[in-house]
């Protein structure tokens, strides 16, 4: 007799299985079963100030510490992220990684825009030359985020991307450039979680709110509160293993 053929249920399972007995998968693949085998996990939230937000909340929750009320029991929330980074600054958040570190989120590059904001107040003599400059900016941030994610998955563990939220500026034209700008960062932060089949939290559907925002750049505890339970939907609900990416954003 045959024997059936085993269901993609049965499948994971097995995947599961063999990672809980250490057989079979690298140690990042076992960690990445945290969540579907109920071992504990812990989550590292590596970035800027969409994490490290502690200072902009006036003693009110931060990211972080509304994220752990949110995960299963056993489960770690640690901040790795500092404010004020840049790309090129994870290598050394991962520097200080615990080696206890079951999953990764990442959410980088809203500082990167910000330093390149002059470059939306310089004149140009047609819209081809204004464009030209904007390409050779994208391209510098394609190089910078690609070597930063680089030394992300060289951790060999789980792996989350966030995007960049829309700024809040008060001035309206400040605020309508700003968007379209990130425009540039975001289409290399969405590339690059889709061709590495890695989750995407996307920030801009997230935060939509003005009351999301303790100022124009940063999170409130209401703006916290949405991120940290999108990430503990995506480290609930999403298999890494299978390395297909969905996007998280609410609803």
């Amino acid at each position: 007799m045959d024997t059936p053929a085993a269901s993609p249920a049965d499948r994971r399972a097995t995947l599961r299985a063999a990672a809980a007995a250490g057989m079979g998968l690298g140690a990042g693949e076992a960690a990445a079963q945290a969540s579907g085998t109920g071992r504990a996990g812990h989550v590292v939230l590596l970035g800027d100030s969409i994490f490290d937000n502690k200072a902009y909340v006036a003693g009110g929750l931060d990211v972080v510490t509304q994220l752990h009320a949110r995960l299963p029991d056993g489960w770690r929330a640690t901040l790795g992220a500092v404010d004020g980074a840049v790309t090129g600054d994870l290598p050394r958040q991962l520097s200080r990684l615990s080696p206890d570190a079951t999953h990764l989120v990442v959410s980088i590059g809203g500082n990167d825009a910000l330093r390149q904001e002059g470059i939306l107040g310089e004149g140009a003599r047609t819209v081809g030359e204004g464009l030209a400059r904007l390409a050779a900016l994208r391209e510098r941030f394609r190089v910078d985020y690609g070597a930063m994610l680089d030394a992300v998955s060289a951790r060999s563990l789980p792996v989350a991307l966030c995007t960049i939220y829309d700024p809040r500026f008060p001035d309206r034209a400040r605020r309508q450039l700003g968007t379209v700008g990130l425009t540039l960062f975001n289409d290399i932060i969405t590339r690059a979680a889709f061709a590495r089949g890695w989750p995407l939290i996307d920030l801009r559907l997230l935060c939509n709110e003005d009351a999301d925002f303790a100022n124009p750049i940063e999170p409130s505890v209401q703006g916290g509160g949405k991120i940290a339970t999108e990430i503990a939907r995506m480290l609930q609900g999403h298999d890494p293993v299978q390395r297909r990416s969905e996007v998280f954003a609410g609803g």
